[in-house]
């Protein structure tokens, strides 16, 4: 028979805090929000207060750069020891967590929090992995993120798997089962992001799980014999650096490279909880679930959609440049558009809105991250100090044009349809592709588990 672990998956003892009174405050949205508001975040603070938080045992990606990063290191990691000691959370719930998501747009999302095995875990492009990147990884964006991981004894998840589930058999069905039983958790998000409601899954509950997991993977088998269980819709580095502190543990305790580039599991280390990681399973075909694509704001570039145009690399393009009058007429000619991208800026004291018009087919941004880069790549030449960041929500677009020598790039919407075929055919999708829902619908930390 079959069992949970041959599909990836374990069962995990989740940490929820003892004070469900206050749940508003200890729930905090995922630390790569908002990267460029340090208001956002000084609004949580507010919120939070004094409270036990989330926000006090993660560190928003808004502070990296920040010269007292390691202080807020050393910070999260004393705050995580005295949750732990101090009582803040019940007893663990060994069991797995259905949870339904209402966003502030009125869109429901649901859930299966799990734990999963990181051996069966590979972000390597075409790698065969039972569970595999959906975006190119960036590889300086892991030791950050480790120094982090590496002491803590706590983990919150911001990662969530996509499952291709076009039956509803695995959350939706597991979801029906478990809302017969009492919820763990019922509470309205700060900042106006909508409300969080969690079930326990019994284990006698499980049967669903295992038999929807076994249809599923039938489907995934791929023409090499490998299947493609579940694809890393969010949280990509957040989860490689999982994989790389575990990858550590091992080496460190014994472990040996295989010739295939694994590391060995030390003898006695089979069931180290580093070994495993806290996720949350979505359905690709949830009516709930939007993808939303990763818009770009470059800062120092002058002139950059007419560097665009002559940075792209693809035969047989038509590229075109228009000015239009308005941010809503820009969004719009955007948003009706397979791969045409819209342009932020200010010139002359006035905001600017040009719409590079294009006959691209693939994956939009497939074409535009590869110009973007080539125009970095000139900018270091030339010794000019030009960065580029990743944006959530159109309303980021607007706000950061034209402010801070920024030009933001808007990005059309992206097809969910043929996503998990194209990851298996053409492997990840370039860096910061798509994310599933606007900056405000990003999963908040909630559940918890001890490493």
């Amino acid at each position: 028979m079959k069992t949970l672990e041959n599909y990836g998956l374990k069962i995990p003892q989740i940490l929820l805090p003892k004070d469900k009174e206050n749940l508003k405050k200890w729930s905090v949205i995922a630390c790569d929000q908002y990267t460029q508001d340090k208001d956002y975040w000084k609004k949580v603070e507010q919120e939070v207060a004094d409270f036990p938080s989330t926000l006090k045992i993660t560190l928003p990606e808004v502070y990296l750069g920040d010269s007292d990063k390691q202080d807020r290191i050393n910070n999260i990691n004393k705050t995580m020891k005295e949750y732990l000691s101090n009582n803040i959370f019940s007893s663990p719930v060994e069991n797995m967590i259905y949870i339904e998501r209402t966003t502030g747009y009125g869109r429901m999302r649901k859930g299966l929090v799990t734990a999963i095995d990181l051996e069966t875990y590979d972000w390597k492009p075409f790698s065969p992995a039972l569970i595999r990147a959906t975006e190119a990884t960036i590889l300086d964006r892991i030791p950050p993120r480790m120094e982090i991981r590496r002491d803590a004894p706590i983990e919150l998840p911001h990662i969530m798997l996509l499952v291709n589930d076009s039956e509803k058999s695995l959350v939706e069905k597991t979801g029906e089962l478990a809302k017969k039983n009492n919820s763990l958790y019922d509470t309205d998000l700060m900042m106006d992001s909508g409300h969080i409601t969690g079930w326990q899954v019994e284990k006698t509950e499980l049967e669903n799980v295992l038999s929807s997991l076994e249809q599923i993977a039938k489907k995934q088998t791929q023409k090499d014999g490998s299947v493609f269980m579940f694809a890393v819709g969010d949280g990509n580095h957040s989860l490689a650096t999982a994989k790389a502190i575990w990858d550590e543990l091992k080496t460190k305790n014994g472990g040996t490279k295989n010739p295939d580039g694994t590391i060995s599991i030390p003898e006695g280390m089979e069931n180290h909880n580093a070994r495993f990681a806290l996720i949350e399973i979505v359905n690709i075909y949830d009516d709930g679930l939007t993808f939303e694509p990763i818009h770009r704001v470059l800062f120092n570039v002058e002139n950059l959609a007419q560097k665009v145009v002559d940075n792209f690399t693809c035969s047989n393009c038509f590229v075109s440049i228009e000015e239009l009058n308005s941010e809503k007429e820009l969004e719009k000619s955007v948003e009706n558009s397979i791969a045409d991208f819209g342009f932020v800026f200010e010139e002359n004291g006035k905001v600017v809105y040009k719409l590079l018009k294009t006959n691209i087919q693939d994956l939009a941004v497939s074409k535009l991250q590869p110009a973007l880069d080539e125009i970095l790549a000139d900018c270091k030449k030339e010794n000019i100090d030009c960065e580029i960041d990743y944006i959530h929500g159109t309303d980021e677009v607007f706000r950061l044009g034209g402010k801070n020598n920024a030009t933001t790039i808007l990005l059309p919407p992206i097809a969910k349809d043929t996503f998990f075929g194209t990851i298996a055919n053409s492997g990840p999708l370039p860096r910061k592709s798509f994310s599933m829902g606007e900056a405000s619908e990003k999963r908040f930390y909630m559940e918890c588990r001890q490493l």
